[in-house]
């Protein structure tokens, strides 16, 4: 079964894409290309998960596709991401402070699909001896639901993330 977590620094990366901003997961599988421009760079920091109901469950609905009731359960979720803004020295930081004012824009207009965003900040850009490069730290505070749906045997289908409820 899945958790459902191993998707959501993709989204977060597409979404930025989609939006102009370029944006890359962390510790990808393959070897990562040189880049002359500033990147933000996605990872998941910290999820903290809660209660949501009586022993997580959510209630009952109708899959029209099997034309079953499905029980649904569920979390509350708070996502982490860090969104550290990779460039390289010679640009300075002024590269830096355009790649984070277009990642501001890109989540406050919206967060990527079922994620609600509740902070963003960043610290100070320094330089990244490891790398040679400037980095300047930068955190969004999202809310979800990570949600499972229960097959008609009462086993856990895998999970994914839902939208946020407010209100």
């Amino acid at each position: 079964m899945s958790t459902g977590l191993e998707r959501i620094r993709q989204m977060m990366a597409d979404h930025l894409r989609k939006r102009g901003v370029p944006a890359v997961t962390a510790w990808p599988g393959e070897a990562r290309q040189e880049r002359e421009e500033p990147v933000v760079v996605v990872s998941l920091r910290r999820c903290r998960m809660g209660p949501a109901g009586f022993q997580n469950y959510l209630g009952e609905r109708y899959d029209e596709g099997s034309g079953r009731w499905e029980e649904r359960y569920g979390r509350r979720a708070e996502l982490v991401f860090g969104l550290d803004i990779y460039a390289p020295e010679r640009g300075g930081g002024e590269g830096i402070q355009r790649t984070f004012d277009a990642l501001a824009g890109a989540l406050l207009l919206g967060g990527p699909e079922g994620m609600d965003l509740r902070e963003l900040s960043c610290g100070a850009t320094v330089r990244d001896p490891g790398s040679r490069r400037l980095v300047r730290p930068a955190e969004a505070v999202c809310a979800a639901w990570l949600c499972a749906v229960t097959d008609g045997g009462g086993g856990f289908t895998d999970l994914e993330l839902r939208g946020v409820v407010t209100g």
